[in-house]
């Protein structure tokens, strides 16, 4: 049996700008390269971690004029970090959108879901 890399996850965004400068900002992600295709008009824009192992593909459609409907099927992404609290703070503070500080059971690895302009929700994890 071969072997399978998971190698990106696509989200469709409204406003590219402003979802870069979320997943920059919240999450620490970075542009790690761009595709636009004018003929068939949309921009593919790439956002790495730290690794580099995995991407998370941004789909711009020119003159979208409606909302994407995300849907009951899509629940998240998620990352993980050292500082939960510290994470959760600077979060809050910068105005995100951000869930309640939650964890499944007494002992366990905590975690809050973070929103993005899209509606996309990124859970944030506690190494």
């Amino acid at each position: 049996m071969q072997n399978y890399d998971f190698v990106h996850s696509c989200i469709r965004v409204m406003d590219l700008e402003k979802s870069i400068d979320f997943y920059q900002n919240a999450l620490n992600l970075k542009e790690s390269r761009r595709k636009d295709f004018p003929e068939a008009e949309f921009t593919l824009v790439y956002l790495t971690d730290q690794n580099e192992s995995f991407e998370l593909e941004l789909t711009y459609n020119y003159d979208r004029e409606e909302p994407y409907t995300i849907g009951n099927g899509y629940s998240h992404i998620a990352v993980v970090v050292d500082d939960l609290e510290k994470s959760y703070q600077r979060h809050k503070e910068a105005g995100y959108q951000v869930g309640d500080l939650k964890s499944l059971s007494e002992g366990s690895s905590g975690y809050y879901f973070i929103t993005d302009p899209d509606g996309y929700r990124t859970e944030v994890i506690a190494r």
